[in-house]
């Protein structure tokens, strides 16, 4: 893939569940950061006082509760390598301005401290809004939507990619078998159909939720149709 040997800006547009994350750390796994960090967040599953401080950072002392050895934020942790933030059409409009430096001048600020430090980070974004309608409203920055948008990316909904499918099993059974205990080595053919014969409203969330339900009924290590509920 191309676009992994850049360091320019990507911005994932597609259906909630389509598998943003995995695309986007798929990009990291074949660039030429792979051997840094690949960190994500989700920017809407935090207030915006907390999402700061873990993107940016903080001195010690620099609000209440703040640990005294101060804070290296996200940005600073992923270094060298990418990091992923993940519905980035809920930062506020301080958030967006912050963002929109680290693109520019490559610095960022910790909260508390006057002073800016440096970073090298390839920034992947995703969302499922319409940032083109959000700047007609006022809630986005047009800046900073030309600076993520420099590789533009859509990403389609599992059904219209059902050749996806059995990878995504694959993959979704290697890394659960770590996760939940299981020695699951594979499927039969009648599970594969019923999970292709699926709409898939909810993409690829949906897809890794049956497997992980199917791989812990399953009483054998390989997967049948008698495990989808």
């Amino acid at each position: 893939m191309a676009i992994s040997k850049s360091n320019s800006t990507v911005l994932l547009r597609g259906e909630s569940g389509t598998g943003k994350e995995l695309f986007a750390n798929a990009i990291h796994e074949i660039s030429d950061r792979n051997e840094n960090p690949f960190v994500a967040i989700n920017c809407a599953a935090l207030p915006d006082s907390l999402l700061e401080s873990e993107l940016f950072g903080y001195e010690k002392g620099s609000f209440t509760g703040a640990m005294q050895s101060g804070k290296d934020g996200l940005f600073k942790e992923s270094n060298n390598g990418t990091i992923f933030l993940d519905e980035i059409g809920e930062l506020s409009m301080l958030l967006q301005a912050k963002l929109l430096r680290v693109l520019q001048e490559g610095k960022i600020r910790r909260i508390g401290s006057n002073k800016e430090e440096e970073v090298n980070v390839r920034i992947i974004g995703a969302t499922h809004k319409n940032l083109e309608e959000m700047i007609k409203n006022g809630e986005f920055r047009e800046d900073l939507y030309y600076r993520l948008n420099v590789i533009p990316i859509k990403i389609p909904s599992l059904k219209e990619r059902l050749e996806d499918i059995p990878m995504l099993v694959h993959y979704f059974i290697n890394k659960l078998n770590k996760k939940i205990g299981t020695s699951i080595k594979g499927y039969r053919q009648d599970f594969l159909d019923e999970l292709m014969n699926y709409e898939w409203p909810g993409n690829v969330r949906e897809l890794q939720n049956i497997v992980e339900r199917a791989m812990n009924l399953c009483s054998t290590d390989i997967l049948t149709s008698n495990e989808i509920s």
